[in-house]
């Protein structure tokens, strides 16, 4: 698979089989996601993969959170508003969504069940939390940035399925805790992965993307 066939082709998996990963094939993935670059090789990441019964745990915790209506805790806020042009696509991917899988995100209970299954990691085997020093400038997020999609598209060639996830961060104080994670490191994405079950219909739909035009300004 080149470089250009894999980008493509991923996709965020919602539905993963059961069997676990070896430990040494996610080790590899991992390896690779860190030839991404980054500030003056600042290399700004660090990496907790759970599973097993301390998956289970965590999930059960993360879910009694949500049910109690504990306060989030996120180490980055969620966006208060959006521009237009962001806004529109947004709009856009909830219609489409919607339409394909029956799934209305525009409404607070779906939103609820939506967050009970990320609590679950969508049943993947798997997952992988990403984390910085929280002293790290901005500089710092975006290459986190870099090793999330580097690690997603090594997954996906290694084939494996991902799927990253804002929600897990939503308690991330109570999450760090669990993970024995410092207080002091900033939690900035949690990423479910495992094999994909590409059966379910929730895994046949994919989010389009806009006219490159809409996006580029060719400056001579």
């Amino acid at each position: 698979m080149n470089a250009i066939d894999c980008i493509k082709a991923r996709q965020s998996i919602r539905a993963f089989r059961p069997d676990p990963v070896p430990a040494e094939t996610l080790n590899a993935v991992i390896a690779a996601a860190q030839w991404s670059p980054s500030y003056k090789n600042s290399q700004p990441w660090e990496v907790a993969v759970v599973s097993g019964k301390r998956k289970a745990a965590l999930s059960e915790m993360l879910i009694g959170l949500l049910e109690s209506r504990a306060p989030l805790t996120p180490d980055i806020a969620s966006p208060a508003a959006w521009p237009d042009a962001e806004a529109g696509r947004i709009e856009r991917l909830f219609k489409l969504r919607g339409a394909a899988t029956g799934i209305d995100l525009n409404s607070p209970e779906m939103v609820i069940k939506a967050k009970k299954a990320n609590f679950s990691f969508y049943r993947a085997p798997h997952v992988i939390f990403l984390y910085q020093d929280g002293s790290l400038s901005l500089w710092s997020l975006f290459d986190m940035g870099l090793f999330a999609q580097t690690l997603m598209l090594a997954a996906h060639a290694s084939g494996l399925g991902t799927v990253p996830q804002a929600f897990l961060t939503d308690y991330a104080r109570e999450t760090k805790a669990f993970l024995g994670i410092p207080e002091s490191k900033r939690l900035v994405l949690g990423i479910s992965i495992g094999y994909p079950d590409m059966n379910t219909p929730i895994n046949k739909f994919r989010s389009d993307r806009d006219e490159t035009a809409n996006i580029v300004r060719w400056i001579e």
